[in-house]
């Protein structure tokens, strides 16, 4: 059987982020499915097991599971079971100041789910991630004002702590580099975000050979140069179509993106849409149910 391309709907789109509890009979089961989400899972009454691709996990009620992004997984429902499911974008939780971070969830070595040793190892880890998911779930169930800041809190705290307790560093472990010499060019790419920025230029500012500084940045930042220069530009984007009153045509002229068959192209990469109804979906979301 051919393994199911999940598409995850985001409950808010302002917050790259899906939150359910849910509840099941026992001997159910999903088929072979994958997700471009990292995803976090949290038992909370019951028994499931989990089966990837490389391993096979059995988890009872407390027990945490991460499974990383696009990575092949199904279960079985053992017992009548109550858990929680946190499907979220890591990319949309990091910013320009945490963005090299991402190379350690980057999954180039091995999948995220050998991280779920850290959770059967450390049973304090466990549980502090448990609580930070039950929170996720309050929050996003509540929907009180400044919810999607305490959720990226959150989220940014699991991440943090897998980071931290990672001692057989089997998040994509790669040499520490210098974040000092990388400062200018990640400087010089927001202070140019409305320019064609040139390699050579940036090359230059990090006094590296083109050949050298391409291999140094990829390895460093988790993304190519191109691919950062795109990423911030779309980000840049995104603000400009909820916060000015300009024409699509006018938002890609201002993030050095004219050509709009590129600009569409990149942004839809990106976001699963075009400009146009980004833009519509997220002003005229709003929560069904915020509270003051």
């Amino acid at each position: 059987m051919e393994a199911i391309n999940e598409h995850v709907s985001y409950d808010n789109p302002l917050l790259s982020i899906r939150v359910f509890q849910s509840y099941r009979e026992h001997l159910t089961r999903t088929d072979w499915h994958h997700h471009k989400q990292l995803e976090l899972l949290l038992i909370l009454n019951g028994q499931l097991d989990i089966y990837m691709e490389s391993e096979s996990m059995i988890l009872k009620a407390g027990d945490v599971c991460i499974i990383g992004t696009s990575e092949l997984h199904r279960d079985f429902c053992a017992e009548d079971l109550d858990y929680i499911v946190v499907q979220f974008d890591l990319e949309h939780f990091f910013d320009q100041g945490s963005i090299s971070y991402m190379r350690y969830f980057s999954e180039t070595h091995v999948p995220l789910s050998h991280a779920n040793y850290i959770f059967q190892e450390n049973e304090a880890v466990k549980q502090d991630t448990a609580n930070c998911i039950r929170k996720i779930c309050s929050e996003a169930s509540k929907r009180q004002r400044g919810y999607e800041i305490a959720v990226s809190i959150l989220v940014k705290q699991i991440l943090l702590i897998l980071l931290r307790n990672d001692h057989k560093k089997v998040l994509a472990e790669q040499d520490s580099f210098d974040k000092v010499r990388l400062k200018p060019v990640l400087d010089y790419v927001e202070e140019h975000l409305t320019d064609r920025i040139q390699v050579e230029e940036v090359c230059r500012i990090a006094n590296m050979s083109y050949y050298y500084f391409v291999k140094y940045f990829k390895k460093s930042i988790g993304f190519s140069f191109t691919e950062y220069v795109n990423y911030r530009k779309i980000k840049r984007a995104e603000r400009l179509l909820l916060t000015r009153d300009i024409s699509i045509t006018e938002v890609g002229e201002k993030i050095g993106m004219p050509n709009m068959a590129h600009f569409y192209k990149m942004f839809k990469k990106h976001n699963d849409c075009s400009p146009k109804q980004y833009q519509k979906k997220m002003l005229q979301w709003k929560p069904d149910h915020q509270s003051e």
